[in-house]
């Protein structure tokens, strides 16, 4: 091993000083470009401050007066904030629950607040110990909360205890709140006073990208939210414009060509005004750029990062399905590659492609009838479109399929998988 140039110890005798490694280094001497000044500026779930916030001045004042009667101690209203991706449902809630708690501090009332994906958190027992652990203060409950080897009910009265020792009220954001396994984690928050377990307000701030989440809810727990319910509608072209003015000191000065962020506000509004995905595009073109070893961030780069953008939301669509739902979608893509002319495939016709695609990888083939429920599966989520066709004289009627997005990013998204890679 002591021959081996990639062991540590190799590397330690070749750079004594970590900061004059070549390979990491920005030193104009070696010729590499730097096109960040605040990268940070441009990651998701970064909070800024209020002057960067654009086009939701009434939707924070409007949570902000649910939320108000906190500053003084008084009990706040739950909110519900809907909306579609991208439409600063959580920068909002972040944004002015931390006002609220800074506003409350400075009238000497104690507020602790908690953020939760729950995307991640999705079971009653990840909430509750997020939320426990979030909140405690050692130095003021002895606490030394366990990650792992308890339920919920112990992480809850944990939770209690904490709240009655060490705050006046807490705000907790439920952030996708529609993933969760369990609304049952509402009903115990909602009525943690009023149940007598807590002495402190809490408060909820439940967001969430489908309208309808609440009429799946059972009627204890609406009963128990009470909430007020707010809608954030998608950004126009302007605003997200706007918000890449504001963004745009994360980078250094002259590194966006004029074309950049017109057309990164462009795309988004065509993407039903999702600014997350224009900050995200914004900062994989300068990622590019800086790939490149290019001093100038340009619309080519855009271009391509809007690729990489797609391949990623349709990556995430896929998210959790099985190989074989990704063997069917690319037998779908390659047909529509090698038939262009054609709108839609038959389930039968796919099934040829499919089972070529599985003898191809070495894969066990299902049977069509559950290839054709899979296709339908898909079709319920937006994948793909199928359509009833009368099929001519003779043949009865029958589904024909297509893809919704385009082949090339469902190729490229499907052939991310290892498990495909022999396919690539």
């Amino acid at each position: 091993m002591a021959d081996d140039p990639s062991t540590l110890s190799d590397f330690d005798d070749r750079f004594e000083d970590p900061a004059e490694d070549p390979l990491f280094s920005l030193d104009e001497n070696t010729g590499r470009v730097d096109i960040f000044s605040r990268k940070e500026l441009l990651k998701v779930g970064h909070v800024p401050e209020s002057t960067r916030i654009v086009g939701r001045d009434d939707e924070i004042e409007a949570v902000a007066a649910e939320l108000r009667p906190i500053v003084h101690a008084d009990p706040p209203n739950n909110v519900m904030i809907y909306g579609k991706t991208g439409t600063g449902k959580s920068l909002v809630a972040r944004h002015v629950t931390e006002r609220a708690r800074a506003a409350a501090e400075n009238n000497g009332v104690s507020v602790g607040t908690v953020y939760v994906d729950c995307a991640q958190h999705n079971t009653q027992t990840r909430v509750a110990r997020t939320v426990t652990r979030t909140l405690n203060e050692t130095d003021v409950t002895d606490f030394n909360i366990p990650r792992t080897g308890i339920g919920s009910g112990e992480y809850y009265d944990y939770l209690w205890e904490i709240l009655n020792a060490a705050f006046d009220a807490a705000i907790i954001i439920l952030d996708e709140v529609d993933r969760l396994d369990d609304d049952d984690i509402l009903m115990q928050l909602t009525r943690a006073r009023e149940s007598g377990k807590a002495d402190c307000h809490l408060g909820v701030v439940a967001v969430s990208n489908k309208i309808e989440y609440r009429n799946q809810l059972n009627e204890r727990v609406k009963s128990s939210l009470r909430e007020e319910e707010f809608v954030f509608q998608p950004y126009d072209a302007n605003q997200l414009r706007e918000i890449m003015e504001h963004r745009r000191d994360a980078f250094h000065d002259d590194v966006l060509s004029s074309d950049v962020i017109p057309l990164t506000a462009a795309v988004a509004a065509q993407e039903h005004g999702d600014a997350r995905k224009a900050i995200e595009i914004l900062r994989h073109a300068g990622e590019l750029a800086e790939r490149a070893n290019v001093s100038t961030v340009t619309e080519d780069h855009v271009r391509d990062a809007q690729e990489w953008a797609e391949v990623d939301r349709f990556e995430e669509l896929l998210r959790g399905s099985t190989t074989q739902v990704k063997f069917i979608l690319y037998s779908l893509a390659v047909l529509t590659e090698e038939n262009p002319d054609m709108d839609g495939f038959s389930t039968s016709r796919i099934y040829e492609r499919y089972q070529a695609t599985t003898n191809e990888t070495n894969a066990t083939a299902l049977s069509e009838h559950r290839v054709y429920e899979l296709l339908k599966e898909q079709a319920f989520l937006g994948v793909v479109e199928s359509t009833r066709t009368g099929g001519g004289r003779g043949q009865g009627s029958y589904l024909e399929h297509r893809l919704v997005q385009d082949t090339g990013i469902v190729l490229k998204s499907v052939l991310r998988d290892n498990r495909l890679k022999d396919l690539a």
